[in-house]
């Protein structure tokens, strides 16, 4: 089955891309897509970086966001001047999703303790 990943400009409010083993090469073509601050395409077939960098960067223009956050010290990108603002903008962006990471991470740990812990329960009632 193949998908057309032109498919995914319907999606207007996604912030997190994962693309991962999707055989992709560096020619893939996305839509425009200004709410993605995140993408993952791991495991492809991605061999000529320039295009598909060029690509990423003006199909997600949000992405910069991320790198700024990634790379504190950073002082250019794409040929032009971080300022503070966009840092400081770059930084809570990113807390924020991480703390919500973390916090469904939490959320699954408990969940799958708690299922554990019901398994192990029945397991003794039933003995």
């Amino acid at each position: 089955l193949y998908w057309n990943p032109a498919l995914l400009g319907q999606l207007e409010k996604l912030s997190t891309l994962i693309l991962d083993c999707n055989n992709y090469t560096s020619h893939v073509k996305f839509p425009y897509m200004p709410s993605v601050t995140t993408v993952c395409i791991n495991k492809n077939k991605i061999n000529n970086l320039p295009v598909f960098v060029e690509e990423i960067r003006r199909k997600f223009p949000n992405i910069k966001q991320y790198v700024i956050s990634q790379i504190p010290g950073l002082e250019i990108l794409d040929d032009t001047e971080v300022l503070q603002k966009e840092r400081a903008q770059a930084r809570k962006t990113y807390r924020l999703q991480q703390s919500g990471h973390s916090s469904r991470k939490r959320k699954e740990d408990s969940s799958r303790e708690h299922a554990h812990m019901q398994k192990k329960y029945n397991t003794v009632i039933r003995q």
